[in-house]
């Protein structure tokens, strides 16, 4: 998420544990093995059965975030598994310390080298960022003057790199609230409701990957690989199209590409259809444009 200050990203990012869906056991058991590990386990809470939220400061380490040390422990990465890994004023954060994000982003798990021996951690998470457009935070706001130059812009921008941005999702702008959205008496959907419709589409995602099987189990449609896309996201030529003109003019690579057809499939469980419609894939498209338009 790219917007002003008090757009609201922080608080999106922190609200939606309360739409995610529920742990299966099995995740929950996964969890619960790795805050064991570090020692994070209270007493009276002996299994972690809600989805982790992990909110690193900007200062932590490379071996804070995915792990490390002279005994090898899991990171925030690893701690966030099952849950999401949210990272607030993205651009602050150390290079090493975003670059190395870049494995466990693709592969779901950290393996950290020793002289003698490897440790590998699970780290499949959601990854959730929020920053500002500029250093002073008002590049493109209407009503706000940007005191920064170009040049600044494009530094603070550059430190996240294309390769890490090409693995995230989505990359939404949140534009600044107008006092009429602040002051606003209308009820919006509640949590409550949107949760409802997000297990019903994470129930549908259980049922579709039940046979994928104990070793290497899929939860969601973000875990699928080539073989999987290629079986459960089919396209109609229509959609076809409509992909071979966003790799064409927008230059998205082949993992964007996978990304975009997972992002897809998702929206149609949302909504409760069995097939991707072409709607589905215009959506996800726009979603992936944000390092295009902006950057």
């Amino acid at each position: 998420m790219i917007g002003p200050p008090g757009s609201g990203k922080t608080m999106l990012a922190r609200r939606l544990p309360t739409i995610l869906p529920p742990m299966t056991l099995a995740e929950a058991l996964e969890a619960t093995r790795i805050h064991s590990v570090v020692g994070a386990l209270s007493p009276d809470r002996p299994l972690v059965a809600t989805r982790p939220f992990r909110s690193p400061h900007h200062n932590v380490s490379e071996s804070g975030t995915i792990g490390g040390g002279s005994v090898p422990r899991p990171g925030e990465a690893s701690l966030a598994h099952n849950g999401v890994l949210f990272l607030d004023e993205l651009p602050e954060f150390r290079r090493d310390v975003l670059e190395a994000l870049r494995q466990p982003l693709e592969d779901g798990e950290v393996t950290i080298g020793r002289a003698r021996s490897t440790f590998t951690f699970p780290a499949r998470f959601m990854l959730v960022c929020a920053m500002n457009p500029c250093p002073c935070g008002y590049a493109g706001d209407p009503r706000h003057a940007c005191a920064c130059s170009p040049q600044k812009i494009r530094r603070y921008r550059s430190k996240i790199s294309g390769p890490l941005l090409d693995r995230i999702d989505i990359h939404i702008e949140v534009p600044a609230l107008k006092y009429d959205d602040i002051a606003t008496k209308r009820a919006g959907e509640s949590s409550s409701v949107v949760a409802e419709r997000v297990a019903r589409a994470r129930s549908t995602q259980l049922a579709r990957f039940a046979a994928t099987g104990p070793r290497h189990p899929v939860y969601c449609n973000a875990q699928m690989g080539p073989q999987l896309i290629r079986r459960f996201c089919p396209v109609s030529s229509q959609s076809d199209e409509i992909l071979r003109a966003a790799i064409d003019r927008l230059g998205l690579s082949a993992r964007a590409y996978h990304r975009v057809l997972k992002v897809a499939r998702t929206i149609a469980d949302l909504e409760g259809k069995e097939s991707i419609q072409p709607s589905h894939i215009t959506e996800a498209v726009q979603y992936r444009t944000l390092d295009r338009t902006v950057w």
